[in-house]
């Protein structure tokens, strides 16, 4: 099997168990604690995952991009198993903030073994957005899985506990088959690499527009599901439908969207249309209520996420064409902007939900998605 295709089958596995979590956390922890302080706690994962993050590329240099992804995700799936038990507020806090801070050092490893393969950058878009389809078919099937499991039910353990299953092909995957290593590099300190990064243009400019996008990612999940479902009271059984229709221009936009960048367009136009579109109709969100048509819900969803695959293609592509397997250092902050995000925003969140109002929510964070999108889009240097 080739290397790629092993990564691919990999991110589907790894990224699919993340999916089946994130859009039943902040419902599951509702259960225990106020709704609105329930992104608090992937806020505590994300302080975790920022306080390790420094140290990855060491570790990595010494144990092996394959083997830390393998123990990473081993315990991932114990952690999951474990809240599959029902355990009550306080040992459920302690196993999400864990699970939401293991998540990101997987996909950091995953990228180094597949920047490995990579031989010629002009391949990069292609490469990258073949990866990520790879996952965004579980993101697809993620909230149809969550649907099913539930069947009409607050019975979240199910979830966790399919979730805990499907690392076990990855892990499986990544015990039999091989891909090749990142070549040993030199370690660098995060604050001498983040100077770098600032002083470079187009890296800065990349990084933040990925600071952006993951704000997006880690305000949507949470808190449509949380809005939808516990305020609306939209049952998962329409959700599921719902989110599946939502997520389709994960899988079928990104790839296209990547080619035509390499081959033609460039990626800062997409970048600040994608942006635009995101902000927009995650804003529209606002106006939504119980009475709303769940088709109008679905088309509104799908539209905001027709812009964030154009964004995640862009970046993804722009970003990985700058770098190889052996500026490992540069590639860890880079995926630090996503435990940055993800503790940033549900402070956003909690901060804006204290009044009570979903509107100003929604608007607010619509508006700035847009404003910060389109400032990062501008500073981007196309190679075309």
């Amino acid at each position: 099997m080739s290397p790629r295709l092993v990564l691919s089958i990999g991110n589907f596995f790894a990224a699919g168990h993340f999916f089946l979590i994130v859009y039943i956390i902040a419902p599951y922890l509702a259960l225990y604690m106020p709704a609105a302080q329930t992104g608090l706690v992937v806020s505590l994962g994300a302080v975790f995952t920022l306080a390790l993050f420094p140290l990855m590329p060491k570790i990595t240099t010494r144990f092996g991009a394959r083997r830390v992804a393998l123990v990473l995700t081993s315990l991932e799936a114990v952690i999951l198993a474990s809240l599959a038990v029902s355990p009550g507020l306080i040992p459920a806090i302690i196993f999400i903030a864990s699970a939401c801070a293991i998540a990101p050092f997987i996909g950091y490893q995953l990228d180094l073994l597949l920047e490995a393969t990579v031989q010629e950058e002009a391949t990069t878009g292609r490469v990258r957005t073949l990866f990520l389809t790879a996952a965004n078919l579980a993101l697809v099937l993620a909230p149809l899985a969550i649907g099913l499991l539930l069947d009409g039910t607050e019975n979240y353990s199910r979830v966790f506990l399919a979730a805990a299953i499907l690392l076990a092909p990855f892990i499986t995957l990544f015990l039999f088959e091989r891909a090749p290593e990142p070549k040993p590099h030199d370690a660098t300190k995060v604050a001498l690499t983040c100077r770098c990064i600032w002083a470079d243009k187009d890296l800065r400019a990349a990084a933040i527009g990925n600071a952006v996008l993951q704000f997006f990612y880690h305000l949507a999940p949470l808190y449509t599901s949380l809005y939808l479902h516990t305020a609306l009271g939209i049952a998962w059984s329409d959700l599921g439908w719902i989110f599946a229709i939502m997520l389709l221009p994960f899988v079928f936009v990104e790839y296209p969207a990547g080619y035509i960048a390499d081959r033609w367009l460039g990626d800062k136009e997409l970048l600040m249309a994608g942006f635009v579109i995101t902000g927009f109709f995650f804003s529209l969100l606002a106006f939504v209520t119980a009475a709303t048509p769940l088709l109008l819900i679905a088309a509104i969803l799908f539209m905001s996420r027709i812009g964030a695959a154009l964004v995640e293609a862009m970046i993804e592509g722009h970003f990985f064409r700058r770098v190889t397997e052996r500026d490992a250092n540069t590639i860890s902050v880079f995926r630090m902007t996503r435990p940055f995000a993800a503790l940033l925003a549900p402070l956003f969140a909690s901060l804006v939900l204290f009044s009570g109002s979903y509107l100003i929510f929604f608007i607010l964070s619509g508006a700035l998605i847009i404003a910060l999108g389109v400032v990062s889009a501008i500073a981007i240097h196309d190679i075309r």
